[in-house]
């Protein structure tokens, strides 16, 4: 592969921009979507987070991809099929990965971040956290180089997946028929960033719904979302939204002298005792 996978959505970018420069003209008069000062902060947000990924993928998770796929099983041939099955395995390892990203608490620390704005819209879907590589989005795609996927072919798949979900932050976008069906859309992902009780930690979804509809995650949009999480940060200062939740979860295990802290949902500090709680530590996002 002559392009390099891991700058495809760099060189998305002035698409990304053009999209964002259109919605904010297309709401500006009607209602309030976008201020400067979150927009700012989800492009510092961005950059922070291109940055630290870049670097831990060339000088780290490539280098891990390839040794799986030199030392794995080999199974996948060079056919056609291969593509999409490719993009099917990698949707499904998504949903997983974006399900424990709201589940255990030790990678909540890094993907809160993304769901920390009250307001949602393209701009939103900047807003990243560059502390994943610590909390380890990239061991999920592991499976896909040691059963035989190349490691381009396996970012370059990711990268497509994370392009196409750009797409689903806004609300100019109302319901669009049959592709709810199958397909993540505006409508479902602005479900997932809600923090309404009974939008909560629901559709997980990356490009295709039928995995949350499969494993019981899945809400449909009825009312008007209300967007951010429960226990709001109320800053745009880019460090502070990063740090925050590892400071907290630090704490909290330090304090309480219990490491359960690290793997434990989010919620699970401000239950009367461990177990099932009242989800109010986490949001959707």
């Amino acid at each position: 592969m002559q392009f390099d996978p891991g700058l495809l959505l760099l060189s998305l970018a002035p698409i990304f921009v053009l999209t964002v420069a259109w919605e904010a003209w297309y709401w500006h008069g009607k209602r309030p979507m976008y201020s400067w000062r979150d927009t700012l902060s989800n492009a510092s947000l961005a950059l922070m987070h291109q940055g630290a990924d870049a670097l831990v993928l060339w000088l780290f998770v490539k280098t891990v991809y390839t040794w799986c796929y030199q030392h794995g099983l080999k199974a996948i041939p060079d056919a056609w099929w291969s593509v999409p099955l490719l993009f099917l395995l990698q949707d499904f390892l998504y949903y997983w990965f974006h399900r424990a990203s709201h589940r255990i608490r030790w990678m909540w620390a890094s993907h809160v971040v993304h769901h920390s704005s009250e307001r949602l819209n393209f701009s939103t879907a900047f807003r990243q956290s560059l502390t994943y590589p610590i909390s380890g989005m990239w061991v999920f795609w592991i499976p896909l180089a040691w059963i035989g996927f190349t490691p381009d072919w396996v970012i370059l798949c990711v990268g497509l997946s994370l392009a196409y979900q750009f797409f689903v932050h806004t609300q100019a976008v109302g319901k669009l028929g049959w592709v709810e069906k199958l397909f993540n859309t505006p409508s479902h992902h602005r479900v997932h960033h809600a923090r309404n009780p009974q939008y909560i930690d629901r559709n997980y979804a990356g490009i295709l719904i039928i995995w949350d509809k499969l494993f019981g995650s899945f809400v449909e949009e009825t009312e008007a979302p209300v967007y951010g999480i429960v226990r709001q940060i109320d800053s745009h200062n880019p460090l502070r939204l990063t740090f925050h939740e590892w400071g907290d979860m630090l704490r909290d295990t330090v304090h309480d002298r219990d490491p359960r802290h690290l793997w434990m949902p989010p919620e699970w500090r401000e239950s009367p005792t461990p177990g099932p709680q009242a989800r109010s530590g986490a949001a959707s996002g």
